[in-house]
């Protein structure tokens, strides 16, 4: 989704004025800073705010500071292409190539060099590795950082209109269900205590895709294999997530996650283990939500909500998303408002007459790059937090890996809690990079699918890209004592 272009402010709560109409496109982190704002220049309420509070005038720094410059050159490349509506389009070609290749010349599982040419420059930037060992050091490296964790996935999926969806014979079946399996299991496994694993029902073979598409049960094989995963996950103390895909398969999603979210999450009073995707360009998202956490109420277990804008506008039925982006950022605001405050609100209707004031529990992933959104989320926590409020809403805020940083790590500093004039310790945001894992070959079609996601959101990416310029600009001062 775009987001308008701004210079590189400090996280603060302001509401920007678009000028033209455009289409869709608790825990506490204790590793996160608590420093008050971000930068070249501090805002000068926020240094008297610092110095009342006793916030020091040091921290005041660039929120990209503490990415190593090999990040930073790295992504700086990759924005610039990303940004730039003429050189976005022979990348997006040259990722299509290689993800269908019809030779091994275009092969990166068979041409060594492409391979490795793919692995150090954009399979780097988004990925955390092709084994264990790699998966393992970028999880390590993400949270010295000082992000909470990761949302690690593993990039197998067959999308709708691939594969054939004859019926198998039960062995053939199982042995399909295994090779999503495994390496699923493989990366809970990988995964640490807080941690969230991503999953793809899709990425279960043919079947599962066919099932989905006809809104019919998992079948007895995967079932148990999903229920292995729930039950990994469960003793690891890891939180799964399904993502949201096509509307083909979404329906089939949608009533499988119930089926799981119950198996899971009411095993874990007031806490979700499993959570479901929803996407904010979709008109019908208000009332979906409303309908499962009603059925969450009814069955006695806490909703799971990971909300994102939405990332299949080229594929979906045009009349079923909001006819203008401000509509989506209008649905995906009202729905974190509500969702937060556990309150019905204009956006958020209740799906029952019986409870129409107060949500029944729910934790919530804000998963966005739009530094509105996450201003506006964040600024309402902690005015809650200054108020006394306690809606008992566990939060988390989630961005890719390689991906908006400069809205990442300004929440690693907690502007807006020292904005609100709150106390660091009332609540540090939990901040999580999404990492997706595979071989080069395993993770072109996710690739390929952030590229033409940047189709839609040049201008923010633009953002991004002249945040990382500035951010080496400022430090080639600093080098040359010119800060």
């Amino acid at each position: 989704m775009n987001t308008p272009r701004y210079p590189l402010h400090p996280l603060r709560v302001q509401v920007a004025t678009h000028l033209a109409r455009r289409y869709v496109s608790r825990t506490s982190n204790t590793k996160a800073s608590a420093a008050a704002a971000t930068g070249p220049a501090a805002d000068p309420a926020q240094v008297s705010l610092a110095r009342k509070t006793g916030a020091g005038l040091s921290s005041f720094s660039s929120p990209l500071a503490k990415l190593p410059l090999s990040s930073v050159l790295r992504s700086l490349l990759i924005l610039s292409v990303s940004s730039s509506p003429i050189l976005l389009k022979p990348c997006i070609y040259t990722l299509s190539v290689l993800a269908n290749p019809r030779s091994s010349l275009f092969d990166v599982a068979k041409n060594p060099l492409l391979n490795s040419l793919v692995k150090h420059t954009i399979y780097r930037q988004f990925n955390a590795g092709e084994n264990k060992l790699e998966v393992q050091r970028s999880i390590r490296d993400i949270k010295s950082l000082g992000y909470r964790g990761v949302l690690l996935g593993y990039a197998r999926e067959l999308l709708v209109g691939e594969g054939q969806a004859t019926p198998l014979g039960e062995e053939a079946e199982r042995a399909e269900v295994k090779e999503w399996l495994d390496p699923t299991l493989q990366t809970v496994d990988m995964a640490q205590e807080g941690d969230f694993v991503a999953l793809k029902f899709t990425g279960m073979g043919a079947q599962a895709l066919g099932r989905l598409q006809r809104q019919a049960p998992p079948s007895e094989a995967m079932d148990a294999a999903i229920k292995k995963v729930c039950d990994l996950a469960l003793s690891r103390r890891v939180r799964l997530l399904v993502d949201a895909e096509e509307q083909a398969v979404q329906h089939g999603i949608e009533e499988w996650c119930t089926k799981y979210q119950k198996y899971c999450n009411s095993q874990t009073p007031n806490r979700a283990i499993f959570y479901s995707t929803y996407q904010a360009y979709l008109r019908s998202t208000p009332a979906t939500i409303a309908r499962h956490l009603e059925i969450s109420r009814q069955e006695g277990y806490t909703l799971g909500v990971k909300l994102v804008r939405g990332a299949y506008l080229k594929t979906e039925p045009r009349h079923l998303i909001w006819a203008e982006k401000e509509e989506t950022d209008r649905c995906y605001d009202g729905v974190v408002e509500a969702l937060l405050t556990r309150r019905y609100n204009g956006m958020l209707k209740p799906a029952s007459e019986k409870h129409a004031t107060e949500l029944p529990p729910v934790n919530v992933i804000v998963a966005t790059h739009n530094r509105e959104s996450v201003q506006k989320a964040h600024a309402l926590r902690m005015q809650q937090a200054a108020k006394g409020e306690n809606p008992h809403v566990e939060l988390s805020y989630a961005q890719l890996q390689g991906m908006a940083d400069e809205v990442s790590c300004e929440l690693l500093q907690g502007i807006n809690g020292a904005a609100a004039g709150a106390s660091p310790s009332q609540e540090n945001p939990n901040v999580y990079k999404l990492l997706t894992w595979g071989s080069v070959k395993e993770c072109m079609g996710f690739l390929l699918r952030r590229a033409i996601e940047n189709t839609e959101a040049v201008a923010r990416t633009k953002q991004s890209q002249e945040a990382m310029a500035s951010e080496l600009k400022r430090r080639v001062r600093k080098a040359f004592g010119l800060a």
